[in-house]
């Protein structure tokens, strides 16, 4: 296991098994993210992003409490507390959210106790989420007076549809994990002993996949989200065709007709 060096305790990253973790360590405030944290996490994506031993990438909160809990509050006084702070705040939110959709490796959000506010953002920012039975999520918004803006509204409506949105943010109110996975919000419930066990089988299985044909999906997935007229079809085309014409098609090919498991390489 190889641990990334960071400016703060606060994040840790650790690559393992072509695993990278993503662990978001502030368990005595429920893993709320500070301005520390949030500096630290494009840092984390982009050297992810760089290193091919990376297949997958999984967050996860530290302790047994929370995944995330929200933004700090505790920063809002002094971060938040005029318009040029606010606006500041917020463009570090954008950096550390370009480098999670920057990334064009399968992410996954492994989610125990609170999701909530900015945490349920950060999960929603990943391509597949398995919580714990006592997972709790919501975005206490209307409670605090906070704005939500499109850029964030927007991705919670095309995963759970608007009224479910409409729910979630008009009431404030937390919701429980099978009520989650009823409105789309997570793709799996699984016991508590079983969530990280859950989580590694599922990345063990994606990193042993064709990772230019996992890097294609994932493009090609987010392309479709798109309004029709912003979609780059070229793009899509063009990773198909990458597909085609690599090693890891004409090994997955040679393993078939071998009956044996393929080595995929990336390449």
């Amino acid at each position: 296991m190889s641990r990334l060096k960071l400016d703060t305790d606060k994040m840790i990253a650790e690559v393992e098994d072509g695993i990278g973790w993503v662990v978001f360590n502030n368990p005595e405030r429920r893993n709320a993210v500070s301005v520390e944290m949030q500096q630290a996490l494009p840092v984390i994506f982009e050297a992810f992003q760089k290193d091919d031993a990376v297949r997958v990438v999984v967050m996860r909160g530290a302790g047994d409490k929370a995944f995330v809990s929200g933004a700090d509050i505790s920063q809002f006084e002094e971060r938040r507390a005029s318009p040029e702070a606010v606006a500041e705040y917020e463009r570090m939110g954008e950096r550390s959210t370009e480098a999670m959709l920057a990334l064009d490796k399968p992410l996954i959000a492994m989610i125990r106790g609170f999701c909530m506010g900015g945490g349920m953002l950060t999960a929603m920012r990943a391509d597949i989420r398995i919580a714990s039975e006592d997972s709790q999520f919501g975005i206490p918004a209307a409670k605090l007076g906070l704005g939500y803006g499109y850029s964030r509204i927007r991705p919670l409506v095309d995963l759970v549809g608007p009224a479910n949105a409409n729910e979630i943010l008009f009431s404030g109110r937390r919701f429980s994990a099978e009520e989650a996975l009823r409105m789309g919000l997570i793709n799996r419930v699984v016991p508590v002993a079983e969530l990280e066990s859950a989580v590694r089988e599922l990345a063990k299985t994606i990193g042993e996949n064709a990772p230019l044909t996992v890097k294609a999906t994932k493009a090609i997935i987010r392309e479709a989200m798109k309004d029709k007229d912003e979609r780059d079809m070229a793009l899509c085309e063009r990773l198909v065709q990458q597909c085609f014409a690599s090693e890891d098609y004409a090994e997955g090919r040679r393993a078939f007709m071998e009956k044996r498991k393929p080595v995929f390489k990336g390449r």
